[in-house]
């Protein structure tokens, strides 16, 4: 149906265009809700991984002040994502980031030092944006490149769902044999979360296959509940006891409601940032590296997510390219710079919003919810703890499945974008990295172009940045070499 034939209901529904893209206000308010019980682990995680890392001056960070401003901001650019881009898109604290920041950077000068750095990382990509090249970069991406990052992305979340739900784990001696993982515990399935995780899984999958409405929310929810009744019986515990390993316990949460409903939001962290003095703490050369890694990070991760995530939703045009790009691509960056201000890390374009697309999300609505549920979250932070990794990550591999579909759009034929595809797909999941993913896809695209003489079909932005990603690959003896 033409979009443009679809008359809206009213001021909202013109707006955001909810009719247009084929959605109603129910569908959305039920997305945003999906979107937000897939990711409020960042809440819980993000805390955890920064927490564990070292301030280089004052030693750890507080947990609760690290998870209040990481679900303010997480609310503030998730709404302002929504308001503005009117794209279904959620951001956060970005994983992989957050552990370079707390193990590889915030050691070597202080926390605040370490949060400048982000900072600047979010102002320079900005400025990216607004001056088109950033834009002018994506479009530069062969289309069936682009379905390929968005079925790579697919694969690495029925990975990360897996792995978070201990259905697949690392085998203790990893290190000696050629298996690097494997089913369960030793091959088996034997601890109580695996059996809400598979309960849960199968639920959704009927669920889907029979076109419940809702379907993946109700799944998340049920494993919820089906966790809670099965440690209040079992006592299960959590994965880790008095820091010795419990390999049948509960990963991240431990699914019992709290005793302390509301708590009072500890903001301390704002504006706890420096952007200069770590020049002089670990030096001009290694600074430089250190933005240019959390640079290349934020700038290719975002583009592989909103195509994911528009390309689940069918919201792409023939260029593959979601609606008002600038938009989404100003607010994230804006988020990068806001979790440096904040002290959160650098905060991204997640994911996981592919599970609220999936529920029926097409507009900025869902955005609002999921954002709105973020800034709750900073009171009602013992209820989100309430979600195990095993209930959630039903959502993540359902989802991968669906975002794997698009595998049918790409020539398998034609190996000059087959071969770049197919790296592009397999290292996101292989390396647990998307920005791996997209670098790898396009130096071999263009590496086979030339290869081929044909020079002339790769769009001249691609060169240079193929050239940033040699950088971005090499950065480990780079670093060796300044160091």
């Amino acid at each position: 149906m033409d979009e443009t034939t679809v008359a809206p209901h009213n001021g909202l529904d013109r707006y955001f265009e909810i009719s247009a893209r084929g959605s109603t206000l129910g569908r959305e308010i039920r997305g945003g809700l999906a979107t937000f019980f897939t990711m409020a682990y960042i809440v819980v995680l993000n805390p955890l991984i920064l927490g564990s890392g070292i301030d280089g001056a004052n030693g750890k960070l507080a947990i609760a002040a690290v998870a209040s401003a990481t679900a303010l901001v997480a609310g503030v650019m998730t709404i302002l994502m929504g308001a503005v881009a009117r794209f279904p898109l959620a951001l956060a604290a970005g994983l992989g980031v957050n552990a370079l920041v707390a193990f590889e950077i915030a050691p070597q000068m202080t926390w605040a030092d370490a949060m400048g750095l982000v900072f600047i990382e979010g102002v320079l990509i900005t400025v990216l944006v607004l001056t088109g090249l950033r834009q002018a970069v994506f479009r530069a991406v062969p289309t069936q490149l682009k379905s390929a990052i968005g079925v790579g992305i697919g694969l690495f979340l029925a990975l990360i769902g897996f792995v978070d739900a201990g259905f697949v784990r690392r085998l203790p001696d990893a290190a000696n044999t050629t298996v690097p993982v494997g089913l369960g515990i030793g091959g088996k399935l034997i601890s109580w979360p695996a059996l809400a995780f598979c309960v849960g899984l199968v639920l959704t999958i009927v669920l889907v296959v029979r076109k419940v409405r809702g379907a993946i929310l109700i799944g998340i929810l049920a494993s919820t509940v089906l966790a809670i009744v099965i440690e209040a019986i079992a006592k299960v515990g959590p994965s880790f006891v008095d820091g010795k390993p419990n390999p049948k316990g509960w990963s991240l949460n431990v699914p019992a409601l709290p005793e302390q409903v509301i708590d009072r939001p500890d903001l301390s962290l704002l504006g706890h940032f420096n952007v200069l003095h770590s020049w002089q703490t670990a030096g001009v050369l290694v600074v430089i590296m250190f933005v240019f890694t959390l640079l290349i990070t934020d700038f290719f991760d975002t583009m592989g997510t909103m195509v994911a995530v528009g390309q689940e939703g069918g919201l792409l045009d023939k260029e593959n390219m979601p609606p008002r790009t600038r938009e989404i691509l100003i607010v994230d960056s804006l988020a990068a710079a806001a979790g440096g201000a904040a002290s959160t890390s650098s905060n991204t374009s997640y994911i996981e919003s592919a599970s609220g697309v999936a529920e029926g999300a097409r507009t900025g609505v869902a955005s609002l919810v999921t954002g709105a549920l973020f800034l709750v979250a900073m009171f009602f932070a013992p209820l989100v703890t309430v979600v195990p990794f095993e209930a959630a990550s039903v959502a993540l591999v359902v989802v991968g499945f669906l975002m794997m579909t698009a595998v049918r759009t790409i020539d398998w034929s034609d190996y000059d974008i087959a071969l770049p595809a197919f790296l592009a797909i397999i290292l996101m999941p292989f390396t647990y990295s998307i920005s791996n993913g997209i670098g790898a896809g396009i130096v071999s695209y263009v590496v086979i172009k030339l290869a081929r003489g044909k020079v002339r079909e790769v769009h001249p932005l691609l060169y240079g940045v193929a050239a940033l990603f040699l950088l971005y690959f090499l950065r480990g003896p780079i670093e060796s070499v300044l160091g």
